[in-house]
């Protein structure tokens, strides 16, 4: 490797650990602003309202492990300092990344950048207002009378985790067809062919993530379908078929004066 290669490599090192340096810092003043307001505990109460909302009344979540109730707020506090930091740790990443680009992918980089960042966004608050007051009082209408539901806080942090992180990813369908179209991986007549393969498979996913019950898997499978057909129409409008290259109009005098004069340089030739 030689030298200018390779400080070429050692500068792009320092810009990316520069770029990962800034984003934890990031996290970390977002956390420390939630730390001081409103806090972890209620952070967590916050989280924790939709069960709470179904268990039965004067029924609370336990804390099985020693510093559970210290260390779960602190980890749910973090990933709302995550979350709320993730369009300033994109900025960093299409910061790195941009230099490298071509004109017209830097102009599709930062629209996909922000509509993944919303849909993201838009799949946890739909699991969150939507999904878990459904699921949870679907599971507690089964619970037998003769027992107290009592669910252990990070079990549930954990549950909520997978949740959010299936409903998220889900909701980031049309994101991902749009960038196999625009990168001529699959065309858009070959999504709609896939379609039903892609309902089969989203019922599929539904029913491995979520809870064993019919609302939770309807209340992913349905969305992304739904959200299949959004991803087909974007794709239709960001897809541009290729210009038709047709040939050059025939032109008869044109050809006839060519032969005229072809046919008068080989009678000079052979005069010569």
């Amino acid at each position: 490797m030689s030298e200018p290669q390779e400080d070429s490599f050692i500068s792009h090192l320092i810009e990316l650990r520069d770029r990962l340096l800034h984003s934890l810092i990031a996290i970390a003043v977002v956390m420390g602003a939630l730390c001081i307001y409103p806090g972890p505990g209620e952070i967590y109460d916050i989280l924790a309202a939709p069960l709470t909302q179904a268990l039965p009344e004067g029924t609370k979540m336990v804390a099985i492990g020693v510093i559970t109730p210290f260390m779960v707020p602190l980890k749910v506090t973090a990933m709302v300092a995550f979350v709320l930091a993730l369009p300033f740790i994109l900025y960093q990443v299409w910061s790195f990344v941009a230099p490298g680009l071509y004109a017209h992918e830097k102009r599709l980089g930062i629209p996909l950048i922000v509509s993944s960042t919303l849909l993201f966004m838009s799949g946890m608050a739909f699991c969150y207002f939507f999904v878990f007051g459904q699921v949870f009082s679907f599971i507690n209408s089964f619970a037998p009378k003769s027992i107290t539901p009592a669910p252990d806080i990070e079990a549930y942090l954990s549950f909520v985790m997978t949740m959010f992180l299936a409903f998220g990813l889900s909701f980031e369908v049309p994101v991902a067809l749009v960038m196999l179209v625009k990168l001529n991986v699959v065309t858009v007549e070959k999504l709609k062919e896939w379609r039903s393969y892609f309902i089969v498979g989203a019922f599929v996913v539904a029913a491995v993530v979520t809870p064993p019950d019919v609302v939770s898997q309807l209340a992913l499978a349905i969305p992304m379908c739904l959200l299949y057909e959004l991803g087909i129409l974007a794709s239709r409008l960001v897809s541009r078929p290729a210009p038709v290259e047709t040939a050059p109009a025939v032109d008869p005098e044109n050809d006839a004066k060519m032969e005229s004069e072809m046919d008068q340089a080989e009678e000079q030739f052979r005069k010569l």
